[in-house]
């Protein structure tokens, strides 16, 4: 049964490949974004756009929407670090309008893009739902207050709601792709020293506790994640918050990520021995036990060279049409 949705953020990299795997399945969507960091031509043909804040959700939001999917957050970690106060406004303070202006018009489901950064430096690893909260920056700070949030809502109000946290979201999904600026992600700055973009990729640290000595992520193809979220919104239960980690469940190095760029592209990419940076933890891979059990999710496009191999096609597009 088709359904009304509004994606706050929907002109960023995840919520552009959630709206259009919505609309690709019948639903009707609005997009609600203020371009600071999205861009507008990423906003799926068929999707109403609207050009706003979330802080202003209400403005547009009545009860003949079923759902929200809410991806409207400032991401960056060093720059959550900086400017804190910016994180809390836009994350917390524009969360809570966005509970607010769906209470009042009677939306009564959302699923809530979160962050595997919540849980901080990992007690073990694969990271699952109930290990201990401890963020480390305030953008995981914020995005876990938000979470509190949520669940007080579910509670109080018997709003039916998903938390999925992940950690590196990756690859693209035909013409929607990953564009940061400032780019802070490995695999699509690896791309740009394969393209000529970057001289060479800092590797840091070369003496982790790990097969090569290089760090361990977990990456997920965005298609995958847009699956997830999908699944999310038949999953949420009236009075339950219900928090799902998301992840290949076994990570790549840096390293594999290098040589992976390499051998997708057929470029040189070197590399450069940088010091570990403060905080980096030795392995990042996230548990997706919950998701497949309550959501009868499993990624289906975890393979490196695949995930690699559609971010290069979306990455040589974007130099092409500029």
């Amino acid at each position: 049964m088709s359904g009304k949705y509004l994606v706050t953020g929907g002109a960023g990299y995840v919520g552009s490949v959630v709206a259009r795997h919505l609309l690709e399945a019948g639903h009707e969507v609005t997009v609600l974004d203020d371009l600071s960091t999205g861009f507008r031509e990423a906003v799926p043909a068929g999707a109403e756009f609207v050009e706003g804040r979330v802080h202003d959700a209400a403005k547009w939001l009545d009860p003949s929407y079923d759902a929200v999917l809410h991806f409207a957050a400032s991401s960056q970690v060093g720059e959550s670090v900086a400017k804190p106060e910016k994180y809390w406004d836009n994350n917390v303070g524009g969360s809570m309008a966005l509970l607010a202006a769906m209470r009042t018009a009677g939306v009564r489901k959302l699923v809530f893009s979160s962050t595997a950064a919540t849980y901080g430096e990992p007690v073990s690893t694969p990271i699952t739902e109930t290990d201990p909260t401890a963020p480390t920056s305030p953008y995981g700070a914020s995005k876990l207050a938000v979470d509190h949030m949520i669940g007080g809502e579910c509670v109080a109000h018997g709003l039916a709601a998903v938390s999925l946290r992940y950690f590196n979201v990756a690859g693209a999904y035909g013409s929607y792709g990953e564009r940061h600026e400032p780019e802070s992600h490995l695999i699509p700055l690896v791309l740009q020293v394969a393209l000529g973009a970057r001289e060479s990729i800092a590797v840091y640290g070369d003496d982790y506790p790990t097969p090569d000595g290089t760090c361990v992520r977990d990456y997920i193809h965005v298609a995958d994640l847009a699956d997830a979220h999908l699944l999310a919104l038949d999953a949420a239960v009236a009075g339950e918050h219900l928090v799902c980690n998301l992840g290949n469940g076994s990570g790549f190095s840096v390293r594999e990520v290098i040589e992976t760029v390499r051998t997708v592209t057929g470029h040189p990419v070197p590399e450069v021995a940088a010091p570990r940076r403060a905080g980096d933890p030795a392995v990042l891979v996230a548990s997706a036990a919950t998701a497949r059990e309550r959501l009868g999710w499993t990624p289906s496009r975890a393979d490196l060279a695949g995930i690699v191999a559609d971010a290069w096609a979306f990455a040589r597009r974007e130099e092409t049409h500029g």
